[in-house]
């Protein structure tokens, strides 16, 4: 697996997957009836942010990433990243791999630490695999998160020294 900057011609391998997870509302906090040109807006970032995708040998994205800071200012030294599996493509380590790189990249950055504002707490997997590369729940807003089958959940802030 490779884990390169995303470019233009990356998006429309990107969308059908963002869009499917978006549109499920069980993981991710944006509206889930965002349009492609302002998730291309919200997802494919300019610097100090990067836009990345994991592709396999034959080209074929399997997962993206996007990384910036958390807060400008005085807290911009705290980073932050967003993260998509493409799910025909879950359990090959595709989220391990872009965790992984997205720390890299912000140690490589300078930042001092990389914090999830918002992690749903019935992504199970997700919060196993934040926990596993040493990020803590700092804090869980409860009912923080309406989930289109459980009801209101909680909506955990998770963090991690760098």
């Amino acid at each position: 697996m490779l884990i390169r900057t995303a470019t233009d011609d990356d998006w429309p391998a990107i969308w059908p997957f963002l869009s499917e997870i978006v549109a499920a509302g069980e993981t991710f906090t944006w509206d889930r009836d965002t349009g492609e040109e302002r998730a291309r807006a919200m997802w494919l970032l300019s610097p100090p942010g990067r836009t990345v995708v994991a592709v396999d040998a034959a080209g074929t994205v399997l997962g993206s990433a996007k990384m910036n800071p958390n807060h400008m200012g005085g807290a911009s030294h705290i980073s932050s990243a967003s993260f998509m599996v493409d799910p025909r493509h879950s359990g090959r380590g595709v989220g391990r791999a872009l965790g992984e790189h997205a720390l890299d990249w912000a140690r490589d950055q300078g930042y001092r630490a990389m914090q999830f504002n918002a992690v749903v707490e019935t992504n199970t997997r997700a919060v196993a695999l934040w926990t596993s590369l040493g990020f803590e729940v700092m804090a869980t807003l409860p009912e923080g998160f309406e989930h289109p089958a459980e009801g209101f959940v909680g909506l955990h802030v998770m963090y991690r020294l760098l």
